[in-house]
């Protein structure tokens, strides 16, 4: 009956063992930040339409994308964003693609410097800041949109 016991704690144990060693081989890698350029312009009169162009630099390579983005509410005016900032949470280039949804607080004065935090459904969040160049009042509620070239 010892060895019986004996025999399935052994096989438990080495059973654990390499269900640690599975996990920690299936782990992904660190994640890395990377740099962002956009420049978006933005009209709207209670539909705000807007688009624009970026380039990603990641692991020492530049990736362009362009940007589209629609917002529904008060918005009257036109506007041009020139922003940089950073990429964090990236894995691949192709990470920064997607659907995005503003993150905490973010704001911005017309022909002034202001900031947003931006994540899609990959975890991706984009830190920007910039300045505004243009008159654009808005109250409005929106997303934006990021494809690679």
């Amino acid at each position: 009956m010892r060895n019986i016991r004996a025999g399935i704690l052994q096989t438990m144990a080495g059973a654990t063992l390499l269900c640690f060693m599975a996990v920690a081989a299936s782990t992904p890698s660190q994640a890395e930040t990377g740099s962002v350029r956009v420049v978006f312009t933005k009209a709207g009169f209670i539909v705000g339409v807007g688009g624009g162009s970026g380039v990603l630099t990641f692991r020492g390579r530049n990736y362009p994308f362009k940007v589209s983005g629609m917002s529904l509410g008060a918005t009257i005016g036109a506007s041009t964003n020139r922003l940089v900032g950073r990429a964090l949470n990236m894995h691949a280039p192709g990470d920064i693609a997607g659907a995005y949804s503003a993150i905490g607080a973010g704001g911005a004065l017309a022909g002034g410097a202001g900031g947003v935090q931006l994540q899609n459904a990959k975890g991706v969040i984009l830190q920007l800041q910039g300045v505004k160049v243009g008159v654009e009042l808005s109250a409005a509620v929106g997303g934006v949109e990021i494809t690679m070239e």
